[in-house]
């Protein structure tokens, strides 16, 4: 350019001359001058220490405030890409054999991972930077810092380089993959990790994997890791993964399903699509919801609160998932004997309308249950003493059952039972209703409940 100084360079816009060289062996002399400040203690010394280095390897690639800064990937920033990368380079090399070299640029590259620029971070590994340097605050690591901002093609780099893909952090025991699991905005790196085999079923010392990281990270209302969840299980994330306090992959669905009891309705709503969705992606991957113990037992709690969770036991029911437990059959706890005791233990009165819904709701999750299995299993003992105005109703049911139980069951029950479950998965009525069959038998097919709303899930 006619008239500029041959050891000037363009600014970082790229419209004015700035001596970047000079400006950054200066800046870098001055700071040295007075790095002395014998009151500092801790990782505030230790930073005060290399943080002259850091400035000055900031500064030669234009960066003055790391949190405002643009991508190196930015227009701006490739039309002076070589003069920066020049006196990058011209920098480390002047600097190698100074103190506190190696922790200088080794704290330079947490700040390219957080902020992506690839290019750079890539120079100061070829010049000496330590991928398992730790930040003095937080004690992450590059790799965990460029999956916290999200900068997926970082993370490749990084890993490429050597660093350790399954590496913890020493305070919260987080491995890249867990943190990449607890938000939807990082699937970007979930995938990138998965892709450079990260361990998926790598556990903390609690016990938590990745999925059960993305599980527990999510509300159901602002934070919905579906996307997160359905990668890890693609990946081949185990799903009787357990914690040491006994968490399971359906700790958290139970958990938000009892937050939906009298709150915000359009809450509620929200998060029983999400639950029913990670549900879905959790049985499709052969977990179990009716596993021991019954309060982890997601089918267990949907039996007990059938009038408010009655479209998820209806999917988990029509999906073919046990309705006693799975582990030690209904001696340890049966579905007929939940929905009886629920419906005994229902205050209904004539003037009292709520005992007609329950009592709907209470019927078809009973058919259901029957026309799932060739023979029905009650309980061992299994007596009702129902009171108030639905005891007639509860007593018809109850002998229907005993009767179903105790007589072989009839060739047209079987052939229910057997079609049905050629239907599965959910919804069995709705693929019962496009059989090419007479309107009299698929009636006998389905199982109608008025009351029942899907418009949740």
């Amino acid at each position: 350019m006619e008239g500029m100084n041959p050891d000037q360079s363009l600014d970082f816009r790229g419209n004015q001359p700035l001596a970047l060289a000079t400006h950054a062996r200066v800046s870098f002399e001055n700071s040295k001058q007075v790095a002395t400040m014998p009151f500092l203690h801790g990782f505030r010394r230790i930073i005060f220490e290399y943080q002259p280095l850091v400035d000055a390897i900031l500064g030669s690639l234009g960066i003055q405030d790391p949190d405002r800064q643009d991508s190196l990937e930015s227009p701006r920033y490739l039309a002076n890409d070589g003069s920066r990368v020049l006196v990058l380079n011209e920098l480390l090399e002047r600097e190698a054999h100074s103190p506190f070299y190696q922790e200088g640029v080794s704290y330079s590259l947490l700040k390219m991972a957080e902020l992506g620029l690839t290019h750079a971070a890539d120079i100061l590994l070829q010049n000496g930077a330590n991928l398992n340097f730790e930040d003095p605050v937080t004690y992450y690591t590059a790799l965990h810092i460029a999956v916290l901002r999200n900068q997926s093609d970082m993370v490749e780099l990084l890993v490429h380089h050597g660093a350790d893909i399954n590496r913890r952090d020493r305070i919260h025991e987080s491995s890249p993959l867990d943190l990449a699991s607890e938000e939807p905005e990082r699937l970007p790196c979930l995938q990138r990790l998965l892709d450079l085999g990260a361990d998926v079923n790598a556990a903390d010392k609690h016990g938590k994997t990745a999925l059960l990281h993305a599980l527990a990270s999510s509300d159901g209302v602002q934070i919905h890791n579906t996307e997160n969840i359905r990668l890890l299980l693609e990946g081949g994330a185990n799903v009787k993964a357990t914690t040491k306090d006994g968490d399971t992959v359906f700790t958290c669905i139970i958990f938000l399903l009892g937050e939906t009891v009298g709150g915000d309705k359009e809450e509620a709503r929200m998060i029983n699509r999400f639950c029913f969705g990670v549900t879905q992606l959790l049985l499709a991957h052969g977990a179990d919801p009716s596993e021991c113990p019954p309060h982890e037992s997601l089918t267990n709690i949907c039996l007990k609160n059938f009038k408010l969770h009655f479209p998820l036991l209806r999917f988990l029911l029509e999906s073919g998932v046990p309705y006693n437990c799975s582990l030690h059959g209904p001696s340890c706890w049966s579905g007929f004997h939940i929905i009886f005791e629920r419906l005994c233990s229902h205050p209904g009165c004539p003037e009292d309308d709520s005992h007609s819904e329950l009592l709907q709701k209470a019927e078809a999750a009973l058919e259901l249950m029957v026309a799932s299995s060739q023979r029905i299993q009650l309980p061992s003992n299994f007596e009702v003493n129902p009171k108030g105005c639905l005891a007639e109703k509860i007593k018809a049911l109850y002998s229907s059952l005993k009767q179903l139980e105790y007589c072989p069951p009839p060739l047209k029950h079987l052939c229910r039972v057997y079609i049905r479950q050629q239907l599965r998965p959910w919804p069995v009525d709705v693929k019962v209703k496009a059989l090419p069959l007479p309107d009299r038998l698929k009636w006998y097919l389905l199982i109608e409940h008025s009351g029942s709303n899907d418009d949740d899930v």
